[in-house]
């Protein structure tokens, strides 16, 4: 694995405090009504992304996940302006702000969404691993999930043919404690998520999701073993999230107390005082990372703020090609 270095850590720490920021800004435009529609947050969770990040080979390597799915595409490498105009519905956006909060989607950069339905996206994974096997590729998938879709069928479908044709995917859970708003403790026997590899004899355990160094350790294991010929690994983050479900989530199954002592262990403050620990940075150089990660934030919401609403004639042009299709041609 590349070393984790000063550098590495400096990145992680403005990576995931503009992520932070980034979904901040969002939630307040949301309450505004300037973004409409469900909003799903990864606070808390910014660390799985970081090391995840760390461990893969951009420009090769794919990823797809749920509908918590705004920073991901970023981490990828896909512009955040166009990420915050496909939230506000615009033209710009990177669906011409026709996919919206759930649905962010980059071929470009490797990611593939942003899938609105739970557990859709784990024979997603599977097929993308599937389709890098057969064409010899040497590219890996990571597919994510929360702990409210391993409770799907199409789980357990999926780990069965990837272990029996050895494909090359890492399945990831984002174990956050409390799916939509039930607490795993409630919704299976067993609270060791990452178990369920063991039926289907597939690499599994359970991982630190608030430590990027641990995370990108583990997944790099994992990666590579998949690069290899040597089959998938399910991993189980465990992580938390500082906000509901969504939006409009009250969070009545869990106390404020029980959030704050979360907090303690925040990954991006895990970050900022292991650079100030060992001399990675000053606390004036801290200040300058918090001063860009603002500024910047600043200018997504400008542009998406100055950006234009799609044309109703696009909803014409963005149905599907045909050659015997009788009415008007695909026209991007």
């Amino acid at each position: 694995m590349k070393e984790i270095t000063q550098e590495v850590y400096l990145k992680w720490y403005e990576d995931m405090l503009f992520w932070r920021k980034f979904e901040d800004k969002l939630a307040a435009v949301y309450i505004q009504q300037k973004v409409r529609g469900f909003l799903h947050l990864y606070n808390g969770q910014e660390a799985v992304l970081a090391g995840s990040l760390h461990a893969m080979e951009l420009g090769k390597d794919r990823m797809i996940t749920a509908y918590r799915n705004h920073v991901q595409p970023i981490g990828m490498g896909v512009d955040p302006r166009k990420v915050m105009a496909e939230l506000y519905g615009k033209v710009t956006g990177t669906s011409k702000g026709m996919g919206g909060s759930m649905h962010i989607f980059s071929k470009e950069h490797g990611f593939f969404g942003g899938h609105g339905i739970v557990g859709g996206q784990i024979p997603l994974g599977a097929g993308m691993a599937f389709a890098d096997k057969y064409f010899k590729r040497d590219a890996v998938t990571l597919c994510y999930m929360g702990d409210g879709a391993v409770r799907q069928g199409s789980l357990h479908e999926t780990f069965n043919l990837a272990m029996l044709w050895q494909l090359p995917v890492v399945f990831i859970c984002e174990n956050n404690g409390y799916a939509m708003g039930t607490s795993v403790e409630r919704t299976a026997h067993t609270t060791d998520i990452y178990k369920l590899g063991l039926g289907y004899e597939m690499p599994c355990g359970a991982v630190d999701g608030m430590d990027p160094a641990v995370v990108a350790q583990e997944v790099y294991t994992a990666v590579e073993r998949a690069r290899s010929g040597g089959g998938p690994t399910f991993l189980e983050m465990k992580t938390y999230r500082y906000r509901g479900h969504s939006m409009s989530d009250a969070q009545h199954y869990r106390t404020k107390e029980e959030v704050e002592e979360y907090k303690k262990i925040d990954p991006i403050t895990q970050v900022k005082e292991h650079l100030l620990e060992n001399g990675f940075a000053t606390k004036d150089e801290i200040k300058e990372i918090d001063r860009r990660v603002k500024s910047f934030v600043s200018e997504c919401e400008k542009f998406a703020e100055e950006s234009d609403y799609p044309p109703v004639e696009q909803l014409y042009n963005t149905v599907y090609e045909q050659q015997d299709y009788p009415f008007l041609p695909h026209k991007l």
